[in-house]
């Protein structure tokens, strides 16, 4: 097989397309989103928010409601339970976090499980990447659409609450705002990866991404646009992988995303374990060199 057919021949069949524009697209806002998450130490929030959804989507599945409502209303939720259930007892955070995600997503396992339908279910669970429909993929582009407006809009408010809260209440913002439009852009994030990758994978996306550039650069602003690249390269390399290997397509989107992160880890210039060895050792052959 050419290159030219390697790349050309998944572009024949239209499901592929439309697969093709749905990864690019949660790829991307997923990206985005995560550098603030990896900021903030928000991981485990993103992990409870992408797996409390799944009721959500059964129960609006049930009344005849757009997967996207259920799932946003079901984040909130999730959200509201872990402060209450913070603020109200001795329970740490992510204890909370633990309890109300763990509760929530199991209790739309068995919403799954119960719930006679002609779709399959399980495909929220695992994804179904290739059986994006064109109305699903046109409303995945319309949430990402307003979630990136939104984190752009707002970059500087929350960039600033993500490295000092303090400093951001001092000058006038309030945390709390911040913070609680932060968890619903999370909520609307999941809703968009979750009909690409399946709530188990979506909080990979919403992690791998941001933690990849944060060990290769020190400057935010950086890490806005290396997050999004390293994502869609990952993506587009796993579908056409999953393509030619007859495998998962969510699943080896999230697997690139992983094979990227360990790249990254031993051998980024700075933060890698071997490259920073190697630049030491660079640093310090050239030392002796002027020494001598």
């Amino acid at each position: 097989m050419s290159l030219a057919e390697f790349f050309l021949d998944p572009l024949r069949y239209e499901f592929m397309v439309r697969a093709l524009a749905t990864t690019v697209t949660a790829a991307v806002v997923c990206a985005v989103l995560s550098c603030w998450l990896v900021l903030i130490g928000w991981s485990l929030m993103g992990d409870a928010v992408s797996h409390a959804v799944l009721p959500g989507v059964v129960i609006a599945y049930i009344v005849g409601w757009p997967f996207a409502v259920g799932a946003v209303l079901f984040g909130f939720l999730a959200v509201a339970l872990i402060g209450v259930v913070r603020d109200t007892s001795r329970v740490k955070e992510d204890a909370a976090i633990g309890i109300v995600f763990t509760t929530l997503f199991a209790f739309g396992l068995v919403l799954v499980s119960v719930t006679p339908s002609q779709t399959d279910l399980n495909h929220i669970v695992f994804g179904n990447l290739l059986g994006v429909s064109r109305g699903e993929m046109v409303q995945i582009m319309i949430l990402a659409a307003i979630v990136l407006a939104a984190l752009v809009l707002k970059r500087r408010d929350f960039t600033l609450y993500a490295f000092d809260a303090t400093h951001a209440h001092a000058i006038g913002l309030n945390p709390r705002v911040l913070g609680t439009a932060l968890l619903a852009l999370l909520a609307l994030t999941s809703v968009v990866a979750l009909q690409a990758v399946g709530v188990v994978l979506v909080v990979a996306m919403l992690i791998i991404p941001g933690a990849t550039a944060y060990l290769l650069t020190d400057r935010f602003s950086r890490m806005l646009l290396i997050a999004p690249t390293i994502s869609v390269v990952c993506a587009v390399t796993g579908l056409y992988v999953s393509y030619h290997l007859d495998t998962a397509a969510g699943g080896m989107v999230v697997v690139a995303q992983g094979v990227a992160f360990t790249l990254v880890y031993l051998f980024a210039p700075r933060h890698g374990i071997i490259g920073r060895r190697i630049t030491t050792a660079r640093a310090r052959a050239a030392t002796a060199k002027a020494a001598s």
